[in-house]
């Protein structure tokens, strides 16, 4: 009986230590700091730089699930936020140089109380004088930005609109003040604007040639009429043409949000700087979608510079040519083996391109040593090209490859009837 009690006793206390062990050890993983560590360090990671987009690993880890890395990655936004992403002191200085802008226009419409019917259209519908014609006034409203203390503010041409009557600039500290067109360049669709007054709070001028994929921006505007609003978002894109808006388009997308009315006011980044004219959205509902597009401030302030010191933007011609996209049916029409190019389909005679030796058919490739994409590149490096050179082409035509001089002129001097 007692050998039983000492064995028991000796089995007891075996069973202790050994449970003693285990909860030592499981205590130790926990408070490990290895653990712990290696998934603060990653959330702190992904939120460091404000200005910056995520880090890759992150947005990996965010596809993950179950990861710590995952787990890091559904943190960051608080993360982000307890960083300082903080807009409040850009937003609050940059508005004031953001106003709003009034312009009323004359349009002619026909006078016809028929005009809508479209049988009496078919029937009737080349014959203006039959009713006559009417003028209706019509009110286009949008944003400004402020680029000099002395009155001058870049908007957009849309904004401003054709046969201007009046136009009215509402600035931030709520003086409406009537404004005269400087000078438009619907090419760019940018148009520049002039108050009599002075002192004027100034957006200064970003370079929009080192803007980068996720930087962050604001847009400043007034859409809706809803004066001073501020939106976020990043680059979601550089260089995007062959959108519609005008003939010269190199827009920066974003997502920050842009809706009616935003037109011509501000693309800035988080250093306070403007860095875009924003212009249009693409929306299947007339509303934001995400997809916002804005005038790089580098073409802006160049335009604007031109409509102050001359009232016309001087850009380099070659005289009147219509080019369009290679399509694949026209690479195999014309013999291409690719789809890169700007087919000319139509020029004028008296044009300096048809001096040159460019025909009707030729495929133009390269321009100064520069592939050509698209139509909308070579007419990008035409207008930008200096007047008074002469730059180098090179053309397909049936097959050959044909090295023509091209001078480029002014605009105003070129010979543009067809």
């Amino acid at each position: 009986m007692a050998m039983r009690r000492l064995v028991m006793s000796a089995v007891l206390v075996v069973a202790g230590f050994m449970a003693g062990v285990v909860m030592t050890g499981r205590a130790h993983t926990a408070s490990n700091p290895s653990t712990s560590s290696s998934t603060s360090t990653i959330a702190s990671a992904s939120a460091a730089p404000a200005s910056a987009a995520p880090a890759p690993e992150t947005s990996q880890a965010a596809k993950g699930g179950s990861s710590p890395t995952a787990t890091a990655a559904i943190a960051a936004p608080s993360a982000i936020a307890a960083s300082g992403l903080d807009f409040t002191r850009v937003a609050g200085q940059a508005v004031k140089g953001v106003a709003n802008i009034s312009s009323l226009q004359v349009v002619r419409t026909r006078a016809s109380p028929l005009d809508n019917d479209p049988f009496f259209r078919y029937f009737f519908g080349g014959e203006d004088d039959f009713f006559g014609s009417r003028d209706r006034r019509s009110l286009s409203l949008g944003s400004g930005v402020m680029i000099s203390s002395d009155g001058y503010i870049v908007t957009n041409n849309h904004v401003v609109g054709e046969n201007v009557r009046e136009i009215t600039i509402t600035l931030p500290d709520k003086r409406e003040i009537k404004g005269k067109v400087v000078g438009t360049d619907p090419t760019t669709d940018i148009a520049l604007l002039k108050i009599p007054v002075t002192g004027l709070p100034v957006v200064p001028w970003g370079d929009s040639g080192q803007l980068k994929v996720g930087e962050w921006v604001l847009a400043i505007g007034s859409p809706f009429q809803l004066s001073q609003t501020v939106t976020a978002g990043i680059v979601s894109a550089t260089g995007r043409a062959q959108l519609g808006f005008a003939d010269y388009e190199d827009f920066v997308q974003t997502d920050a949000a842009i809706n009616p009315g935003n037109s011509g006011g501000a693309l800035i980044n988080v250093r306070g700087e403007l860095i875009g004219i924003n212009t249009g959205i693409f929306s299947e509902s007339g509303g934001y979608q995400g997809i916002g597009f804005a005038v790089p401030s580098n073409l802006a302030r160049r335009i604007a510079d031109d409509l102050m010191k001359y009232g016309e933007v001087r850009r380099g011609s070659i005289g009147y040519i219509g080019i369009e996209r290679v399509t694949p049916q026209l690479a195999e029409e014309y013999g291409l083996s690719n789809t890169n190019g700007a087919l000319v389909n139509r020029m004028s005679r008296a044009s300096e391109a048809y001096d040159a030796g460019i025909r009707p058919g030729d495929v133009i490739v390269g321009f100064n040593g520069q592939s050509i994409d698209d139509p909308s590149k070579f007419f990008r490096l035409v207008a930008d090209a200096k007047i008074g050179t002469t730059a180098a082409l090179k053309v397909l035509r049936n097959g050959r490859t044909l090295d023509l001089k091209l001078p480029i002129v002014s605009t105003s001097r070129a010979r543009r009837q067809g």
